[in-house]
This record gives C-alpha cells, structure tokens and sequence, in this order.
C-alpha cells in the first residue's frame, strides 16, 4: 500500500479519496474509517460504500471504546446533548459538535495503520471551514502542522501526513469533487444518524450551500423536517 486514507464516508474525505486514487492507484489505498461512538454511525456504511465504488486495495474499519468520549459534552456523542440546528455560529471557539481531540486520535490511529500497512502517506480532510473561529482547534492549521510533524518524526520518517483540502471551503470541495467525478451520491454528511439526512444540521447546510454554489444539485435524500 502506499497510502491511507481516513474515510469517514463524507464529502471531504472521499474527495481525499479519489486524490489518493489519482496519485496511486485504487490498488495502492487502504481507507481506514473509525467508529468512536458517534450518533452519525451510520456514515461508516457510506464509507465502505465509496471504497468499493473506487476499488480500494483495503478497507478497514475500527471501533474505539464509547467510554472514550462519553460524557465529554459533545453533541455528537452524548444523547442527552442534542446536535443544534442552523449554520456554524460565528463566535470564537469550539462548536457543540467538537469532540475533544478527536482527530488527533484519529490521526494517531492512521499513523499506526498506515506503519502496520506499509504505508508512506494518510490523507486527511481537513478544510478552511472548519477551522474558521476555531470551531474545531483540531482541524487548524496549527494543529494539522503539529500533527504533520509528529506523525513524520513518531514513524521513524517513514509517514506523511497530507491535508490537501485544507485551503479549500466546502464549496470548493465540491468543486474539486465535480472535476474529479468523485461519487457523492454515496457520501454522508448529516451529523443526526437518520436514515435520511436531515437538512438543518450545521454539516447539511454547509453541504446544501456548497452544491447549490457550484449550480448543483444534492444527489442524497433529505428529511427536510420542519419541527423541533
């Protein structure tokens, strides 16, 4: 394998993907998605989804212990924390749905994968978005530099971190999308775990906005609830 590409069965990730594929070849990509408790659990089924659209070498996913962000205040992972609607507020710091330190584990996990694989490079979608007013601190570009040289330096210089859509807003995501003919009919991206995604979280308003910028249209299904 030459690279790992952490799939969580989002836009973003799987744009990551198909730049993975590009790069590679399909053959040559390992997609590691992680379950860490999260209400979207569901996103996993869209991650394996695009691993075999794109004939990924490997597919793999791993479970981490619930206990492990339970309890922290998340939105995304404790049930009596319910996930907000409307788009992302613009006050400095983190939003309800950051889970502490989330992706740096997630990284560290990539790290140890991409080792145990063989693997000189994980991708990861990171992008401008979220780390405007620090929404989420783990996907800045402090943190994402950090993490680039502990992931280098604690592999023995063996793994690379890359983050190729950390410039880019989700409009532009979907743009790159577009042009690469990335399957985002198969991704998932609303942060409730519904069998149809909701349309009023912060993620699904983002994603709406982004495709309607690009003059396209959304090729999941919407809930499209209108009560609290």
């Amino acid at each position: 394998m030459q690279a790992v590409v952490l799939l969580s069965g989002g836009i973003d990730s799987t744009v990551c993907a198909v730049l993975a594929v590009k790069t590679f070849g399909a053959e040559q990509i390992a997609a590691l998605n992680v379950l860490y408790g999260q209400k979207h659990a569901n996103e996993s089924e869209a991650a394996r989804a695009v691993a075999e659209r794109l004939s990924l070498g490997a597919f793999e996913e791993v479970t981490l212990p619930e206990s492990l962000f339970k309890g922290a205040g998340s939105s995304l992972i404790d049930a009596g924390v319910k996930v907000p609607h409307g788009p992302y507020p613009n006050d400095d710091g983190p939003v309800s749905t950051y889970v502490p330190f989330r992706n740096g584990i997630l990284i560290s996990v990539g790290a140890a994968f991409a080792l145990k694989m063989g693997a000189e490079m994980i991708y990861f979608g990171a992008h401008r978005e979220d780390a405007m007013n620090w929404a989420y601190p783990d996907c800045t570009p402090e943190f994402l530099g950090a993490m680039k040289s502990a992931v280098w330096v604690g592999t023995y210089h063996k793994v690379r971190l890359t983050t190729p859509l950390e410039c880019l807003d989700k409009t532009d995501i979907v743009g790159l999308g577009k042009q690469l003919s990335a399957p985002f009919e198969l991704t998932r991206s609303c942060y409730q775990g519904w069998d149809k995604a909701c349309g009023r979280c912060a993620t699904c308003i983002s994603r709406l906005e982004a495709f309607k910028a690009n003059d396209l249209v959304d090729p999941i299904v919407y809930q499209m609830i209108t009560e609290d």
